[in-house]
């Protein structure tokens, strides 16, 4: 198997025009690539409707679980190439048969907190019941549970095409909104694990990375300077992603 590489599809291109762009550019990594989506839609109606309902984050957590996965489903019923996985075992089976899986993620998230739960030393990337942690931070674990050596988050930011020099602060897109409060941290913590910002001029670029290990996008540093970033409109983007 080549290289395994986590691609994180934000939550914000559900409606956008260029959503089959990027779903295209992701099937060229079929066999060596796990897509990871944020809650989009699905999740925007939890968000709505904890203040007005009153229930908690625990339970704001597992329905935005299942958000992701009603993205997954959505996406994944776009095209043969892609499989809703749940597990591992689902994750290795869709690789080796040359395709794309779509990560269900509330299962195996469920099965590392009770294992932290049961442990004396706690996960390094822990997973909180909180707005904190959102699909960002869950395709930094998932990519450390996996062994992946690459993450790409598909973003709808204004990225300049990667030349190999450029990079972004991983501190600095928390601060913008751009990743979730736990996402630096996380990605401090998988050491192993090279993050990469995509915009929306990166599609191309992004299936020749996949098929070819090819750099593109900003690489995302856990410390050092940082680069302003903006939304496609101009405006700083507001987090657009859900747990």
């Amino acid at each position: 198997m080549r290289e395994l590489s986590v691609v994180k599809l934000g939550g914000s291109l559900a409606f956008a025009d260029l959503l089959p762009t990027w779903l295209s550019a992701i099937e060229s990594g079929a066999g060596n690539t796990v897509l990871v989506v944020g809650g989009g839609p699905f999740a925007d109606v939890v968000r709505l409707a904890q203040p007005r309902m009153g229930f908690d984050d625990r339970a704001a957590d597992a329905m935005a679980l299942l958000a992701m996965e009603q993205y997954a489903i959505a996406v994944a019923a776009l095209s043969r190439n892609f499989l809703v996985a749940g597990s591992n075992a689902r994750i290795r089976r869709a690789l080796e048969a040359g395709r794309i899986p779509v990560w269900a993620p509330s299962e195996m998230v469920r099965q590392a907190r009770r294992r932290a739960a049961s442990s004396s030393s706690r996960e390094a990337v822990a997973i909180p019941p909180s707005w904190d942690v959102t699909s960002d931070s869950l395709a930094v674990w998932l990519a450390k549970e996996l062994r992946a050596r690459r993450l790409f988050l598909i973003k709808q930011v204004l990225v300049e095409a990667l030349s190999a020099d450029r990079s972004v602060n991983a501190v600095h897109l928390e601060r913008e909104g751009v990743v979730d409060k736990a996402f630096a941290r996380s990605l401090a913590a998988a050491k192993n694990i090279s993050g990469f910002l995509l915009g929306p001029h990166d599609a191309q670029g992004l299936a020749v990375a996949l098929r070819e290990g090819a750099p593109i996008g900003s690489r995302i540093e856990v410390d050092g300077g940082a680069e302003p970033i903006q939304a496609v409109d101009g405006r700083a983007l507001p987090g657009d992603d859900a747990v």
